[in-house]
């Protein structure tokens, strides 16, 4: 028995030492690991924009590449530009094959309308010269492209555009004089551009001279006229007066905590939704010269000076009604709170610091850091530009990069020397970083998309 035994123990050794070297057979040191990187760190992109995706392998060694998009081969290289016409969601494929042993990996992509992220520029445009509202894009690359709803729809917009919002994925711009293919009222993809509707006699039946508006909902929609704020469905097409708002503020309105927030003077004036009167009248010392929303989603109020009350930031909780108050001590920066003919705030945030600018020669900019109360001089937005008449409407600070964007015109008119400037703080001091110049006729404003997300 202690022979057999013996065999036996003997046989399994020998039969563990064959599997554990067939086991080392299959062991590849160099087996193939592979990726796919994409350039930008993110696996999305605009329509017709171009994201560069890499197939990244664990050590060099000599392979062949194969990409597939939806199944269909589109690439043999190891560095892949994807393009797509369409918006939508796309299945990306890379086989490496080295001669042993190939290995496939899969991404997705999403594609999405070439205006979901960027800046937009609002014109009036001159009625009596035929000069209809336009709008033009600047993409997050710095890209601007001009008239950009008439090359998505071959129509233009109405005369005098004074106000965009953007809600729901749906574009909404408002025009004081209507007509063409906008009306007073267009209703775009905010996307695409492409339009959905118009509202020509359902509003300007009614409506005198409208400025501002503001979104709630598809069906709940706010707009700001000569005598006061109305509310308008689409759906039913029905404009109802919200009383008490008589001569409210020719100034955007705000919307927070599912409200609408007007200046009225010196109150400002809250709105709720499918209410034809308002809520709550709040006041304030001096006059409201600009109404925002905050990024912690609260509001932001601009004041000027009243009796011995200086000019003041207000920073509102948008639920309780609750107000800290900054008074604002430097003599031009509390000037430029005092307000004017603008149509837009004179006020714009990114998080808790704030700017103002204004003027034409100089124009200057302050910045106030609410936490801190601090408000201390950024700079000249004039010096160093040539054919400069004046700041139309206000700044505006880009809440990503925090970049402050003015509409610093040479003459009322479409004019090859008016220029959309971009500004940056290297070193806490004004310096520009981008002149677009021959985009704009009467500017109505600067809206970044990032505000309305």
């Amino acid at each position: 028995m202690k022979k057999f035994y013996l065999v036996f123990l003997v046989l399994g050794m020998f039969v563990g030492f064959l599997s554990s070297c067939d086991d080392d057979d299959k062991y590849r040191p160099d087996a193939l690991e592979l990726e796919i990187v994409s350039k930008s760190g993110a696996f999305t992109v605009a329509k017709e924009d171009t994201l560069f995706l890499k197939a990244k392998l664990n050590n060099p060694q000599e392979v062949k590449f194969s990409w597939t998009m939806n199944g269909q081969q589109v690439s043999s290289d190891s560095v892949y530009m994807f393009i797509a016409a369409n918006m939508g969601n796309y299945k990306i494929d890379v086989k490496a094959t080295d001669g042993k042993e190939e290995t496939t990996v899969s991404a997705s992509v999403e594609v999405y309308g070439k205006y979901k992220y960027g800046t937009f520029i609002l014109n009036e445009g001159q009625v009596w010269k035929e000069h209809y509202g336009t709008l033009a894009f600047i993409s997050p690359k710095g890209i601007v492209t001009d008239s950009v709803y008439y090359k998505e729809n071959g129509g233009s917009l109405g005369g005098g555009t004074q106000d965009l919002y953007i809600r729901n994925n749906k574009l909404y711009i408002i025009s004081q004089n209507g007509g063409n293919d906008g009306g007073f009222l267009t209703i775009a993809n905010a996307e695409t551009l492409k339009k959905e509707s118009s509202y020509e006699d359902e509003l300007g039946s009614t409506l005198s001279m409208p400025s501002h508006i503001a979104v709630l909902d598809d069906n709940d929609i706010y707009i700001r006229d000569n005598n006061g704020v109305y509310r308008f469905n689409p759906s039913s097409k029905v404009l109802t007066f919200i009383e008490g708002s008589v001569r409210a503020n020719k100034t955007t309105m705000a919307v927070a905590n599912g409200k609408v927030f007007a200046a009225q003077s010196n109150k400002l004036i809250v709105i709720e939704s499918n209410k034809s009167s308002i809520s709550k009248e709040i006041p304030v010392s001096g006059d409201i010269s600009g109404v925002i929303p905050s990024s912690d989603g609260n509001i932001w109020l601009a004041c000027s000076a009243s009796g011995e009350e200086p000019a003041k930031i207000i920073k509102l909780d948008a639920q309780s009604y609750s107000m800290q108050e900054n008074s604002i001590e430097n003599e031009t920066a509390a000037k430029i709170l005092n307000g004017g003919w603008n149509a837009t705030p004179y006020i714009t945030a990114k998080g808790d610091t704030l700017y103002m600018g204004g003027g034409s020669k100089p124009m200057p900019v302050y910045r106030h850091v609410f936490s801190q109360k601090k408000t201390e001089f950024m700079g000249d937005m004039a010096e160093g530009l040539d054919h400069v008449q004046t700041l139309y409407n206000c700044i505006a600070v880009h809440p990503i990069t925090g970049e402050v964007y003015a509409n610093i015109i040479s003459s009322y008119s479409l004019d090859p020397e008016n220029k959309i400037c971009v500004f940056d703080f290297n070193n806490d001091k004004l310096a520009l970083k981008a002149n677009y110049k021959g985009y704009t006729e009467c500017p109505a404003g600067v809206f970044f998309t990032y505000n309305f997300e």
